[in-house]
């Protein structure tokens, strides 16, 4: 193959990388975006619920890796309502262990990046990664029982090891 056609191809891959979508909503407004702009602006949402109401929420969410969640709620008729991240810590003040069921978790938080299962608790685990109020890093477990009810919140800051500190001399 040719340097040309090389050339050609590497820059495709470099615009094409350049054309991401920006997760955060930045260019909605609220009120008058509709369905098409989400989907043109933030792509194809992690997850999205229906609401008794008949509104919609999109879930936008960054982890494994990344530490947000950012719902978009929709009216019955498509038209944004508001953006916002939802993985904060005063949306975890909403989540009442054996009151809140796993829908509400869900709706308050959004879907978790991992789903782990204590058999010997009959519990589901949902695993969060977020950011605390000094954007420190903090891993968020949500203890269902069996009957989709919280039992345990549990909200604990990540703890890393300074770089190089695992090598072995």
């Amino acid at each position: 193959m040719s340097t040309r056609r090389w050339a050609a191809r590497i820059a495709v891959l470099f615009l094409a990388g350049c054309a991401s979508y920006t997760l955060d909503g930045r260019g909605l407004v609220p009120g008058q975006s509709r369905v098409n702009d989400v989907e043109a602006q933030m792509g194809v949402p992690s997850d999205r619920i229906t609401l008794p109401n008949g509104s919609a929420v999109w879930y936008y969410a960054t982890g494994p890796m990344g530490h947000t969640t950012n719902a978009v709620r929709l009216s019955p008729d498509g038209v944004v309502q508001s953006v916002e991240q939802v993985l904060t810590v005063e949306n975890l003040a909403r989540l009442v262990p054996g009151v809140t069921r796993g829908s509400e978790v869900k709706e308050v938080l959004g879907p978790p990046w991992r789903i782990t299962r204590l058999d010997r608790q009959q519990r589901n685990v949902w695993e969060y990664r977020m950011y605390g109020q000094e954007q420190d890093d903090y891993n968020l477990y949500v203890q269902l029982s069996n009957d989709d009810t919280v039992r345990e919140v549990l909200l604990l800051k990540a703890y890393r090891l300074p770089q190089g500190a695992w090598r072995y001399r």
